[in-house]
């Protein structure tokens, strides 16, 4: 006669009968970790800037409107360095316009004197000397030279009878009643005015018109 074999799961239901096979336990697994979003890494960052103590944040104010105020400086600096650049350049500009102007005005009277001596040797050549009449000549000769020489130095003669007075230009030293010419034109000129480009080296000397006395 054969032994029966024996299950093992046999065995183990006869224990505990009815109670039901167990089951093999899960493998237990721990959660992974998510992966840190690229919002929450920026949202970590003013943590940082939290740290700031009020100290630190008012000394930075401080910093901040100095350097406000030294660039303002520099650029007012700046500015002022351009404009004396430009009034330098003007004014040596202004230096070699006008460089003559001193020798230019003690050389109107010698121009005075020349048209004095040849207005009196004019009116001596009606003799009909020819010696008044050579020097007569080469006055007039020299006059011309020394006026082109001036005028080729920015000389200018002022254009004054007939002309509306204008005391920027002018300088009365009378006035005369006439109808000839409405009141404050130039009668008469007395001496030469010059003036040296466009800037005024000799006012002339002038007489105005004046509107007769009723």
């Amino acid at each position: 006669m054969k032994k029966a074999e024996l299950n093992t799961d046999d065995i183990e239901n006869t224990e505990n009968p009815g109670a039901p096979l167990a089951a093999e336990p899960a493998q237990q697994t721990s959660p992974a970790e998510p992966a840190e979003s690229p919002e929450a890494a920026e949202s970590a960052e003013p943590a940082q800037t939290a740290a700031v103590t009020p100290e630190e944040l008012e000394e930075l104010r401080s910093r901040a409107a100095k350097a406000d105020e030294h660039w303002d400086r520099l650029l007012r600096v700046t500015a002022d360095f351009d404009n004396f650049k430009k009034r330098t350049a003007r004014e040596k500009q202004e230096a070699i316009r006008f460089a003559n102007e001193g020798l230019i005005e003690k050389l109107l009277p010698v121009l005075d004197n020349f048209e004095i001596a040849l207005a009196t040797a004019a009116k001596q050549t009606g003799d009909g000397t020819e010696a008044i009449q050579s020097f007569h000549t080469g006055m007039s000769m020299i006059y011309q030279q020394l006026k082109g020489v001036l005028a080729d130095a920015g000389l200018e003669e002022l254009n004054t009878v007939g002309q509306p007075f204008d005391p920027n230009w002018h300088e009365a030293v009378s006035q005369q009643e006439t109808t000839d010419a409405p009141e404050g034109r130039i009668l008469q000129q007395l001496r030469k005015g010059y003036k040296l480009r466009d800037r005024l080296l000799r006012a002339a000397t002038v007489v105005v018109a004046k509107s007769p006395s009723t």
